[in-house]
């Protein structure tokens, strides 16, 4: 009990609220992220040859599919106390058994969104690096705090308030906090980004985690339905489909219609959505319709001819933005 309640006592400690501020409250309440850590004049230096690519950094721990507002605020903390990093586990669906899915976000266009955090971050973008699910499946907590210190060598973790870790997510935020004290990593939990929404449908995503926070399945849930004007409030920005097609499909006038196995991440649901824009390349952004349907996507522009366009690859990667 007196472990649990030191454990705890810690826990309280470590919490933030998710804002912009960085003044501290009172000691009543939960403190805000504010004061920079540095590495211990006793800690060992680091080995200049074979680092790890995040060493001496500081990761965000999560599942960041959608790459939401809730992940960008835990980039920010991250930020906010050394050079920042998301630390993401591939390979997940086929060791766990989960049947396939599409990306909320198409792997191609993952650095853009973090670039574009740049400015939430002190002008630094975050960077990703990934490690096979496969490898870390069985840790227990312990070892994988461990794997953080001596592997990959950093600094510092930030983390939701709920999340799990270890072997079958055995391990809580209040231990995330006391296994990295041992290893002299820094510690901080952040409260959850909430979802603002009180509308009906809104509240409750059939998730028994959800407590009303912005969340990936949130993201799926509002692309399923269509409704664009969430989704970009859910990611802080709009939303954009990523389709790999083929030259010879772009040679008409003003329509592109491509099979969904065309599409690198997921799509809205069936519907029209007017107002998108069709990003070639480099090209500017050109104002389009979007119809998706049971089999296929279609593209159309009104005010230029797609044949025009430089079409000299065999295969072309499009984006269509939900403006």
């Amino acid at each position: 009990m007196a472990n649990g309640h030191h454990s705890s006592h810690k826990l309280q400690q470590r919490m933030m609220i998710s804002s912009y501020g960085s003044h501290c409250r009172t000691p009543g309440d939960i403190p805000i992220l504010h004061n920079c850590f540095s590495q211990r004049e006793d800690d060992p230096e680091l080995p200049v040859e074979g680092l790890s690519p995040v060493s001496g950094g500081v990761v965000a721990l999560g599942k960041f599919d959608a790459l939401h507002i809730g992940h960008r605020e835990l980039t920010i903390q991250a930020s906010r106390i050394g050079t920042p990093y998301l630390l993401s586990f591939v390979g997940m669906a086929e060791v766990l058994g989960w049947e396939p899915r599409s990306p909320i976000v198409a792997k191609c266009d993952r650095k853009r969104v973090l670039t574009s955090w740049a400015s939430y971050c002190g002008n630094r973008a975050p960077e990703e690096h990934e490690i096979e699910f496969a490898s870390v499946r069985h840790l227990t907590p312990w070892q994988f705090v461990e794997k953080l210190s001596k592997e990959l060598r950093v600094c510092g973790v930030v983390a939701g308030e709920n999340y799990r870790f270890g072997y079958k997510a055995s391990g809580d935020a209040s231990e995330l906090v006391r296994l990295c004290e041992e290893y002299g990593i820094t510690a901080y939990i952040i409260k959850s980004v909430m979802d603002k929404k009180q509308g009906p449908g809104r509240r409750d995503s059939g998730d028994s985690k959800d407590r009303g926070q912005v969340s990936s399945t949130r993201v799926r849930q509002a692309l399923a339905v269509g409704d664009m004007r969430y989704v970009t409030e859910l990611l802080g920005r709009a939303h954009r489909l990523i389709l790999k097609v083929r030259t010879q499909d772009m040679r008409s006038e003003r329509m592109i219609s491509v099979p969904r196995s065309s599409l690198l991440n997921l799509p809205p649901g069936n519907g029209i959505y007017e107002a998108c824009l069709l990003i070639v390349g480099d090209a500017s952004s050109i104002p389009c319709t979007l119809v998706v349907d049971t089999s296929n996507i279609h593209v159309e522009t009104k005010e230029v001819r797609l044949c025009n366009l430089d079409w000299s690859q065999e295969f072309q990667l499009l984006s269509v933005e939900f403006d």
